[in-house]
């Protein structure tokens, strides 16, 4: 998947489906507009086209160019190495960090080359008119770091715009042009009123060349590409869209925007037919909002959840695995001050249900910040009603801490292992050291797994050295003898799997074991 219109690296370290909890608030409406302006609107055809001629001849003024100047810090070690530390513990990744460093040296990396320095780039995009005084509707990747903003009308008219606001999470950005003027505008439409294979318009300006109109169908709705994206299930489109064309719109027969083109998926670079777009009703959400306040507040627990599955939901011997399960609580969040718990199952936000990691995310993220919100919970297997005051959503949920002694030296002597012939596996107790490189509390219990047989039930269930058992359907274990009561209760309860919390880095994932072939 590739964002469109812009040159850029980017790092993703995708590990285990964990999401951070958001979304946005209702603004009013846009209110700039002269007595008597009226957005284009276009009489749809009866049936099938024969030109869309009509069509783009109408909307065509209201679509731009955006040209970007931006900068960009490279060469910043210290944000790297920082980076890399929520990672230490990992099977593996000392290993991969030993062989950076001697391919660094190989290739005669200086250490002044490294040092950061800004950088200048020039990018390329699309947008439109959503006022008659001259706000534009662009995409958050297109101006990112922008220091020069420059607009260039159907007419070839250059004009200077402002950026008055962006929204990482829908990658959605928000323009004003400098110069007053009466524009020609267009309108939010309803992506709901389409069905698919109907037939929309994007226009754009691909790879530099500037009005440029393509057609094709509404392929699919409801598309989620994974959680960069947690707030928007994006329309899918088959009208050619390219380096370029990012931000610029998708119009239905009627002139309406529907959608803002925003990604592609391709193995070439350039448009195989397979094109998403955000879709006009959350465009109209978030623009309204950003030019109101300059920003969206989303309403914030500070979780990170996971999708309960099937195993996961025998395991704590629920009907069904409708929810969403709490990975990890950051301290002194919202979460936390409302007595939210890690192993807490979230079944409904006031009353409304959740069925997956995907829509708790956005029915918090609805929610007004500050404000008391029940949340439907299993805890132990048992249900209860927890109320939790949300807060607003900070720049970066995701930040975490680094200790100074994440990087401390191992101790000479490790602690003895106790293995479990049962499970296939060697577990060694947390220690302070461990605990601190972690970045777990002081008196968080836990297991190391040191060995693990080869075709033994931990090896089976996915987990590896390393890796650390905090929790065994969501009792502590401090000791081998803690998690085989865990196991033993729940072969009396007739399940074939266990819930366990795992710590991987700084992050901690669920997982199940499969007891049943643990003797």
């Amino acid at each position: 998947m590739m964002k469109l219109g812009i040159s850029r690296q980017a790092m993703v370290a995708a590990l285990f489906g964990a999401a951070a909890v958001g979304t946005l608030s209702i603004a009013p409406k846009i209110i700039n507009q002269e007595a008597g302006a009226q957005p284009i609107a276009v009489e749809p055809p009866g049936g099938a086209p024969m030109t869309f001629a009509d069509l783009i001849e109408r909307v065509e003024p209201a679509v731009v160019s955006v040209n970007v100047v931006s900068e960009r810090e490279v060469g910043n070690l210290g944000d790297m190495e920082q980076f890399f530390e929520q990672f230490r513990g990992f099977p593996g990744f000392d290993e991969f960090l030993e062989q950076r460093r001697q391919q660094q040296q190989q290739e005669g990396q200086e250490e002044d080359d490294q040092q950061p320095h800004t950088e200048e780039a020039r990018a390329l995009g699309s947008g439109f008119f959503i006022s008659q005084d001259g706000y534009i509707v662009t995409n958050n990747h297109v101006v990112e770091n922008a220091v020069q903003i420059e607009i260039v009308t159907k007419d070839g008219k250059e004009l200077e715009a402002d950026l008055v606001g962006t929204d990482k999470q829908t990658d959605l950005a928000v323009l004003k042009v400098k110069e007053k003027g009466s524009y020609p505008y267009v309108k939010f439409g309803n992506s709901h009123d389409l069905r698919k294979g109907d037939w929309v318009v994007a226009l754009g300006n691909p790879f530099g060349l500037g009005g440029t109109a393509t057609a094709g169908i509404l392929s699919a709705d409801g598309r989620e590409l994974g959680n960069d994206s947690p707030y928007t299930d994006f329309l899918q489109i088959d009208a050619a869209i390219n380096r370029g064309n990012s931000g610029g719109p998708t119009f239905d027969l009627q002139g309406d925007v529907v959608g803002v083109n925003t990604q592609i998926l391709s193995p070439t670079g350039g448009s195989v037919g397979i094109g998403f777009a955000i879709p006009a009703e959350l465009a109209d959400e978030v623009t309204k909002a950003i030019i109101k306040d300059g920003h969206v507040s989303r309403g914030w627990l500070g979780v990170s959840i996971q999708d309960l599955t099937e195993d996961m939901a025998e395991a704590q011997g629920m009907n069904d695995h409708d929810g969403s399960i709490i990975a990890d609580v950051t301290d002194g969040s919202p979460a936390a001050k409302g007595g939210l718990q890690r192993g807490d199952v979230i079944l409904s936000v006031n009353g409304n249900k959740v069925t997956d990691a995907t829509t708790t995310t956005r029915v918090v993220g609805k929610l007004i910040a500050n404000t008391s919100n029940k949340f439907e919970i299993i805890r132990g297997g048992k249900r209860q009603t927890i109320n939790v005051v949300v807060g607003e959503r900070p720049d970066d949920p995701n930040a975490r801490i680094i200790p100074a002694s994440a990087s401390a030296d191992k101790p000479d002597t490790a602690p003895e292992g106790s293995t479990m012939d049962s499970l296939g596996a060697t577990f060694v107790p947390l220690d302070a050291e461990a605990r601190t490189r972690l970045g777990l509390d002081d008196d968080e219990a836990g297991l190391v797994i040191s060995d693990v047989k080869r075709g033994g039930v931990v090896e089976e269930s996915g987990l590896q050295p390393g890796m650390v058992l905090l929790e065994a359907n969501n009792q502590p274990v401090k000791n081998v003898d803690a998690l085989q009561k865990v196991i033993d209760a729940a072969k009396k309860a007739g399940r074939t799997k266990v819930l366990v919390a795992v710590r991987i880095g700084q992050i901690t994932n669920y997982r199940t074991i499969d007891i049943s072939e643990a003797e």
